[in-house]
C-alpha cells in the first residue's frame, strides 16, 4: 500500500516533471505574432472617426450609392508569384454601346496605360464598362471585353468598339509574374457579369489584390457623398484603385511621418515612395455634359493631394468620371438632348465639394481595409490599424 507521505511525493514530482513543457508552451505562444486583421475586421475610415468633409454618405457610402451603378470584381491569387485580378464598373445594366452615358477623363499625370481615353474625350461618352486591372493585363483585358461585348444583343453589325481599360503596375513584391500576363478572358467574363449593386468589398480585392499606396498594402476603396436637396439632392459616388506613394496624412494628421515614413527613397527601396499609379472612378446621378463631368472629375485630384500624394514623376493619375441621369444618356448614332443638362449653376460647386470629399475617403478605405499580403517578391504590410488609431487621437481625430 502506498503511503500518504509516498503518494505526496510521486504528486510533486509529477508537477516538477511538467513545468518545462508548460514553459516551453508559454514561451512558444509569445513568440508566435499576433493573427493580423481579415478585411472583415479591419475598420472602415468612419469607424475611426475618419469622416472627410461636411456632406454626408449615401446609405452605403460606396459608388452603388449612385442609382445604376454595378461593381464586379474577381481575385487571382496563383501560387507565390501572381497576386492580381479585375474590377469591373457598369454605369447601369443595360448594353453600354447602345445606351451611352456622358464621360469625360482627366490626366493628373499620364504615366500611365488608360486604353480608350482619346475617344472618350473626343465624343465625351462611354460606350463599354469600365475595367482596372494591371499594367501588363490591359490589352488581354480589353480584348475579353470585346469579345463579351459583341456577342450581346444587338450587336451583330458592330465593326468598332472604344473599351476603356485603367491599369495600375502591382508588379512588384506581389503580383512578381506580371509578364505572364495572368489575366483571363474568363476572369473579365465574371467580372462584368458578376456585377451587382449593393455594398463594394475593398482592400486586397479584385485590381487591388497586388497593390500598395504610401508604402503599406492599398487595394480598392470606396465612398459616396450626397448633396443637400436644396442644389439638387445629387449623389456623388468614386471607386479608387491605389497604388501610389507620398507621405500620408489622414485629415491634416501626419500619419505617415509618425509612422516613419519619408519622401525620399534610399538605395534599398524597389521604387521611390512618391511613384506609383492611381485609378479614379468618379458617378453621379447628376444630368451633367461631359464638359461639366470633365469640371467634375478635376477635382478628384483634389482629394488625392489631401491625402498626402504629389502625383510622383512614375505616377499615373487618373480620373474617369460619367453621369448615370437618364435623361442625358445617348443612343448610338443619336444626337444628346443638350436642354435636359445641368447647366454652369451654382449646384456644381457642391457636386465638386462631394467628388472631393469621397474621392480622399475611398483612398483611406483602401488602406484600412487592406490586409497584408505575401508573395514571392516578399510581403507588404498592411497600415497597422491601432498605431492609426492613436496617431489620430493625439490630433484630435476620435470616432463619434
Amino acid at each position: 500500500m502506498t503511503s500518504r507521505y509516498n503518494l505526496g511525493i510521486a504528486l510533486l514530482s509529477d508537477h516538477v516533471n511538467i513545468w518545462p513543457a508548460i514553459i516551453a508552451t508559454i514561451v512558444a505562444a509569445a513568440a508566435v505574432p499576433p493573427t493580423p486583421l481579415c478585411a472583415q475586421d479591419r475598420p472602415r475610415a468612419r469607424e475611426l472617426g475618419v469622416a472627410p468633409g461636411i456632406l454626408a454618405p449615401g446609405p452605403l457610402n460606396a459608388i452603388t450609392d449612385v442609382p445604376g451603378v454595378l461593381v464586379g470584381q474577381v481575385t487571382v491569387i496563383e501560387a507565390d508569384s501572381v497576386r492580381t485580378g479585375i474590377t469591373a464598373i457598369l454605369p447601369h445594366a443595360g448594353n453600354l454601346f447602345l445606351q451611352r452615358v456622358p464621360a469625360a477623363i482627366v490626366v493628373g499625370n499620364g504615366f500611365g496605360k488608360l486604353l480608350g481615353s482619346t475617344q472618350v474625350n473626343e465624343l465625351g461618352e462611354l460606350e463599354t464598362p469600365i475595367l482596372l486591372t494591371c499594367t501588363l493585363c490591359v490589352w488581354k483585358a480589353a480584348d475579353a471585353m470585346v469579345e463579351w461585348m459583341l456577342a450581346q444583343p444587338g450587336m451583330d453589325k458592330v465593326r468598332s468598339i472604344n473599351t476603356v481599360v485603367g491599369e495600375t503596375n502591382d508588379g512588384y513584391e506581389l503580383n512578381v509574374a506580371i509578364r505572364s500576363r495572368p489575366i483571363t478572358a474568363a476572369h473579365v467574363r465574371q467580372a462584368l457579369t458578376s456585377a451587382r449593386g449593393g455594398p463594394v468589398e475593398e482592400g486586397s480585392v479584385g485590381a487591388g489584390t497586388g497593390t500598395r499606396a504610401f508604402e503599406w498594402k492599398g487595394g480598392i476603396g470606396t465612398s459616396s457623398r450626397k448633396v443637400p436637396a436644396s442644389v439638387g439632392g445629387y449623389t456623388v459616388g468614386v471607386l479608387v484603385q491605389t497604388n501610389f506613394g507620398g507621405v500620408l496624412q489622414i485629415m491634416g494628421a501626419p500619419v505617415g511621418r509618425e509612422l516613419g515614413r519619408k519622401f525620399s527613397s534610399t538605395e534599398t527601396q524597389a521604387r521611390p515612395n512618391a511613384d506609383g499609379s492611381i485609378m479614379m472612378v468618379v458617378a453621379t446621378d447628376a444630368p451633367l455634359s461631359d464638359r461639366n463631368l470633365k469640371r467634375l472629375a478635376s477635382r478628384a485630384l483634389m482629394g488625392l493631394a489631401r491625402t498626402g500624394s504629389v502625383a510622383g514623376n512614375g505616377s499615373g493619375d487618373y480620373v474617369i468620371g460619367f453621369s448615370t441621369a437618364a435623361e442625358v444618356r445617348r443612343t448610338r448614332d443619336a444626337q444628346r438632348m443638350t436642354t435636359t443638362e445641368m447647366g454652369n449653376t451654382e449646384q456644381l460647386s457642391s457636386l465638386y465639394e462631394a467628388v472631393i470629399e469621397a474621392t480622399e475617403e475611398a483612398i483611406y478605405n483602401s488602406l484600412f481595409k487592406a490586409t497584408t499580403m505575401s508573395g514571392k517578391g516578399g510581403t507588404v504590410e498592411a497600415i497597422p490599424i491601432d498605431r492609426v488609431r492613436e496617431i489620430l487621437a493625439r490630433y484630435g481625430i476620435r470616432p463619434k
